[in-house]
């Protein structure tokens, strides 16, 4: 019986796992090392391709914004640091600039009072930009110029440079002003705009004005050639020599028209930062200009011109029919501009 017994070893039972092929452990060392060297080389060529395209990796300096601290807080909104596209303002980018904007009326002194705050350093205002058919055309139109003026990216003859202290424009009422002045009122106020007023006092003078200005657009007195304002006292002598008939049947309502339109003007942006001035009251007192300087915040200068009055001495030198516009505004509001002259 004790033949009949076997007996098995734990070795009996352990099954032993077949060799594996040299080939197979081969091809697949060579597969992982084809892998990794396309990896590589794509990595690579990546990186070749970043420099050959984009050269060295350009350093961004992140810019303090500037900041105007030591002012009244309500005075802020009127501080403003442009960032112009078309130049840089350079040691000046933070030098604060104050928006403004000269609301008058045709033959109001207006091109001469331009010209004096043009005679500082710091002070740029570009004409009457909105004598251009195209530019007041439609309110998007016109708040698009007004946003590229007061980005210091309007270029004219007026720019001073990246150190500008003022920049504005002169803006004649009826240049698409009165129209749209809910939209632009409201463009004064969120951006700060300060407006200037300047009217005339005596708007029979303007109207004499107004009226040879016009027959010398045709008449072209100085040899062919129109001029609206001069520098040189003999042309001034020779524009003043026409003297215009005026209309009495037209006078009042014309007077009274003007008058109105300066009075609803002054209404409207009446919630806006502003001054009103008058030509006359320049003529006879030029430290007015010291508060204007005070008014845009820049340094008082003295302020020059060298643009020379055309129409001086009594209106009843200049009008050729003046005894009927006596009679016409005798006993009216309007009868003082018969007499309220100034000696320049």
């Amino acid at each position: 019986m004790a033949d009949d017994f076997c007996f098995f070893t734990m070795d009996s039972f352990i099954i032993k796992p077949p060799k594996k092929s040299p080939m197979m452990l081969r091809m697949v060392v060579l597969i992982f090392a084809m892998v990794c060297g396309v990896y590589i080389c794509s990595v690579g060529l990546k990186q070749i391709g970043v420099r050959s395209s984009g050269g060295l990796s350009s350093i961004h300096v992140v810019e303090k914004p500037c900041e105007a601290t030591d002012i009244e807080p309500s005075e802020k909104p009127y501080v403003h640091f442009p960032k112009p596209n078309t130049f840089s303002r350079a040691e000046c980018a933070c030098n604060r600039v104050r928006y403004f904007a000269i609301l008058s009326t045709q033959r109001s002194g207006s091109g001469w009072f331009e010209t004096l705050l043009n005679s500082h350093m710091n002070i740029s205002s570009n004409g009457e930009i909105f004598s251009v058919k195209v530019r007041k055309s439609n309110v998007s139109t016109i708040l698009e110029t007004l946003d590229k003026l007061y980005n210091l990216d309007f270029l004219t003859s007026a720019s001073k440079n990246e150190c500008t202290a003022a920049v504005g424009l002169k803006w004649m009422l009826n240049q698409g002003l009165m129209q749209h002045q809910e939209q632009i009122v409201e463009y004064f106020k969120t951006r700060g705009v300060s407006a200037i007023f300047l009217f005339r006092r005596n708007l029979l003078r303007r109207m004499v004005s107004m009226l040879a200005n016009s027959y010398d657009q045709n008449a072209k007195l100085l040899n062919g050639t129109h001029k609206s304002h001069t520098h040189s006292p003999k042309e001034a002598v020779i524009l003043a020599s026409y003297k215009p008939t005026i209309n009495t049947t037209l006078l009042i309502p014309n007077l009274k028209q003007v008058d109105d339109m300066a009075v609803k003007a002054v209404g409207y942006f009446n919630s806006t930062r502003h001054i009103i001035l008058y030509y006359e009251d320049i003529i006879k007192n030029q430290t007015i200009l010291n508060y204007v300087q005070d008014f845009l915040k820049v340094p008082r200068k003295d302020l020059h011109s060298h643009q020379v009055k055309i129409h001086k001495g009594p209106l009843s030198s200049q009008v050729e029919n003046w005894v009927d516009v006596e009679k016409t505004l005798k006993g009216t509001p309007y009868e003082s501009f018969l007499h309220a002259d100034y000696k320049i």
